[in-house]
């Protein structure tokens, strides 16, 4: 957390502020819905994505009422999707706490996580923020269709570099996407400025799922993030689908095998294989690519604190631990 802290040093009093508003934009008559919703917000993540919106916001002017509403859009998106999430997954943790389902049952969470789309929708409509709603509207339909193409794919155990790059466009690229070009819509009105804005928060993304693919093979059980969870799922990812193309047909045959059997003792045999035939390997410096790429894309704006936040929530991204 320190590192976040000194990377939103220059968006300090805006992120103090958003916290105040997005809460005021929550409020409701249902005791049980306000409890819920209580309970979600103290256990709020480390908010890279407002961040994302206020950084991309303060890089092309000054942050604004509507740089708040976008923030708050985005922030009541990502919690919906994190709450039907975890219906549809089973899962019964969220960041080391019991997630909404496992206190209060799956009709529940799909209600509050209904709640919080309608809140982000009738956000934007009241205030005629239609610019807005077409970006972040945009980006749930592809979050969609990226989860969608994900367990269409998962079936078969097999599955081309360039469909898993597009799922994870879709999935992860869509959201940081929509944060950095909502951030910059808010203040910036230049199309091709916030078209510029969107294709870097979507690197941003694929940067963030790539690692996220890493920590099934290095791991930490002591910071959450067991390995070998994404193959136990049969969850084809970079490192897996790099080494399944390219190792001998004996050894994919192995781990198609392993997979398919859901043999958790031999998960690690996985694991091993992926590394020596150099999928972690592979992730590691495909990431770094989008990474670069991003950086450049900020090279036509002016050094400044903004900028170099950006840059820094980047390096943040490929090097977290958790």
């Amino acid at each position: 957390m320190p590192v976040l802290k000194t990377i939103s040093s220059p968006i300090k009093t805006e992120m103090s502020l958003f916290e105040k508003k997005f809460k005021s934009f929550l409020n409701n008559d249902v005791k049980l819905l306000d409890r819920i919703l209580h309970y979600i917000i103290k256990r709020k993540g480390k908010q890279m994505r407002p961040m994302f919106v206020f950084l991309s916001a303060k890089l092309f002017g000054q942050v604004n009422e509507k740089t708040y509403r976008a923030a708050s859009m985005i922030e009541l998106l990502h919690t919906a999707t994190l709450v039907h999430d975890d219906v549809v997954d089973n899962s019964n943790l969220r960041r080391g706490f019991f997630s909404i389902n496992a206190i209060w049952k799956n009709k529940i969470a799909v209600l509050v996580g209904d709640f919080l789309l309608s809140k982000g929708l009738l956000l934007a409509v009241r205030n005629q923020d239609f610019d807005l709603l077409k970006i972040i509207s945009t980006a749930v339909q592809q979050m969609s269709e990226g989860e969608l193409l994900q367990i269409e794919n998962s079936r078969r155990l097999t599955i081309l570099e360039e469909i898993y790059f597009e799922i994870i466009k879709k999935k992860t690229g869509a959201l940081i996407g929509a944060c950095c070009a909502s951030g910059a819509n808010s203040v910036e009105q230049n199309s091709s400025s916030i078209k510029k804005m969107a294709q870097f928060g979507e690197k941003v993304g694929i940067c963030f799922q790539i690692k996220d693919d890493l920590f099934d093979y290095e791991g930490d059980y002591s910071i959450g993030k067991p390995i070998g969870i994404d193959i136990q799922d049969k969850k084809l990812t970079l490192p897996l689908i790099y080494t399944l193309n390219n190792s001998p047909f004996l050894v994919k045959k192995k781990i198609i095998n392993i997979i398919k059997s859901q043999n958790q003792s031999k998960t690690s045999e996985v694991i091993s294989l992926v590394k020596k035939y150099g999928g972690v390997k592979y992730a590691k410096e495909k990431m770094m690519l989008y990474h670069d790429d991003a950086v450049n894309m900020l090279k036509e704006f002016k050094d400044s604190k903004t900028k170099k936040s950006l840059i820094l929530l980047l390096e943040y991204v490929t090097k977290r631990k958790k």
